[in-house]
């Protein structure tokens, strides 16, 4: 039998570590866990800030084990519930080194899965405790998965302000639910029928979240390979269906059979083909396909199937859907141009990402945060002796309240001009009829880049753009993306 101090200790650790770790508040931890170490009103260190209640939690395990307690066969009903959980925790915070060097390995040998030389410690532990054989597996790849959510969710998405905090809440969410017990009983190897909608301007990061999502999905751990049934940089498949032509998506979503159509000289695996059960795959910009396209990945979503170009031999597709656009999804349902039907069934989840231009405006220290990371991306390591003459030449060059039209996409390309040249040409954020035409000395391709400029960072929107100039959206697209 538990002591009364004992099981409440563990029934709050239940429930805390199973809430999204992105939303608990450290205020929170110190009321359910009086007298825990470090300070928690501080950035986490080491992982989250769960982290802290590894070291009370060792002690009260420690002093079951005192009394002979050390198996859930020991305990019975809701003690034995609480114990697992607590054993659970123990286990995963002794390996969660372990697995952040493994995934270090991993992204730096993505061809094939590593070996996993703690694996069999692992597991060891926890049947020590009293889980079965095949349940201490799951909980190993259960543990992969968390580790590997945080990971990506953490470092991928940075930003401090409650737009930015609200969107990791909610990439989490899509991984395990915000009551991660939901996930563990039932859902752990269905969350391929749980489709996910990206919505945010270009730039915000939409690639960013969608490969957080598709890298960090249940994979299980195989004994007799040693390793992972799969590799995590094998699982995310991603394609930007906007550099298609029409005529050749739905070969490049679903492959076709050789003969299907000109120029189809041999068999082709579509994407579709290619995303294993345990991945995803992410499709970019899927406001701009037709409503043909729409109606067979409805299809896929519903059924699970498909069918080749020119095949009759249906397919299973057994990955999950991440799907993005930039495009005012009222106005393309309201325009038919996207189906009701689809984006209901592509949708169990919508995040939209935050502009930086939101972000700024909630927090104006977003600006040095997001310069220091990428600094730091692009020159491999500590940038403090670049990054306060990055932030004063954008300062000194830009206006105090530029709308930073292409996000952080726009940013990345700042900062290299700031490496660079020292400084950032005003003419090229200015627009075009604010300077004498003898002084720009365009090309008609660059005159149109500028001038769709313009428009864009005026009206926001390609659709706006392509109204206001008489282009085709995909060709106002072109223009607006394309490299100064």
């Amino acid at each position: 039998m538990l002591e009364e101090q004992e099981w409440q200790f563990l029934q709050q650790l239940e429930e805390t570590i199973y809430s999204n770790p992105f939303s608990i508040d450290p205020a929170l931890l110190a009321v359910r866990f009086p007298g825990l170490p470090g300070n928690l009103e501080g950035p986490a260190v080491g992982g989250h800030y769960f982290s802290v209640i590894a070291e009370p939690l060792d002690r009260l395990l420690s002093g079951l084990a005192k009394r002979g307690i050390t198996r859930l066969q020991q305990l019975s009903g809701r003690e034995r519930e609480w114990l697992k959980h607590g054993l659970l925790f123990r286990t995963y915070h002794h390996c969660t080194e372990a697995l952040d060097s493994y995934i270090e390995q991993q992204l730096a040998q993505p061809d094939r899965p590593l070996p996993v030389p703690f694996a069999s410690t692992v597991v060891a532990e926890l049947e020590r405790g009293g889980f079965s054989g095949r349940e201490a597996l799951r909980y190993f790849g259960f543990f992969f998965q968390l580790r590997r959510a945080y990971y990506f969710i953490d470092r991928a998405l940075v930003g401090r302000t409650p737009s930015m905090q609200a969107l990791r809440r909610g990439l989490w969410n899509l991984l395990f639910t915000e009551d991660a017990r939901l996930y563990d009983r039932y859902l752990w190897d269905r969350m391929e029928d749980f489709s996910t909608l990206l919505l945010g301007e270009t730039g915000t990061g939409k690639g960013a979240a969608a490969a957080a999502i598709g890298r960090s999905g249940y994979i299980p751990f195989d004994p007799q390979s040693g390793c992972f049934k799969s590799a995590f940089t094998q699982a995310f498949i991603a394609s930007n269906l906007s550099q298609f032509p029409e005529n050749l998506i739905e070969s490049e979503l679903f492959g076709h059979r050789k003969g299907a159509f000109t120029g189809a000289v041999d068999n082709h695996k579509g994407l579709l083909s290619r995303c294993s059960h345990y991945g995803s795959l992410f499709l970019d910009e899927i406001g701009d396909v037709s409503v043909t396209v729409q109606i067979k990945l409805l299809k896929v979503l519903q059924e699970r199937r498909f069918t080749p170009v020119g095949s009759h031999e249906e397919k299973r597709f057994s990955g999950r859907l991440i799907a993005a656009t930039n495009r005012s999804l009222p106005e393309l349902r309201k325009s038919g141009a996207f189906r009701d039907d689809f984006f209901y069934r592509v949708s169990s989840q919508v995040l939209h990402m935050p502009s930086l231009r939101q972000r700024l405006e909630e927090s104006p220290d977003e600006l040095a945060l997001m310069v220091r990371l990428l600094l730091e991306r692009m020159l491999g390591g500590p940038a403090e002796r670049v990054l306060d003459q990055v932030l004063h030449i954008i300062q000194r060059d830009l206006p105090a309240a530029y709308p930073w039209p292409g996000n952080v996409r726009e940013l990345e390309q700042v900062i290299r001009r700031c490496l660079l040249s020292q400084r950032i040409e005003p003419q090229a954020f200015a627009a075009v009829d604010d300077a004498p035409i003898d002084d720009l000395a365009l090309s008609a391709r660059e005159l149109m880049a500028r001038y769709c400029g313009q428009l864009f960072r005026r009206y926001g929107t390609f659709e706006a753009v392509a109204r206001h100039s008489g282009l085709d959206r995909r060709t106002v697209k072109k223009y607006v993306e394309m490299p100064e």
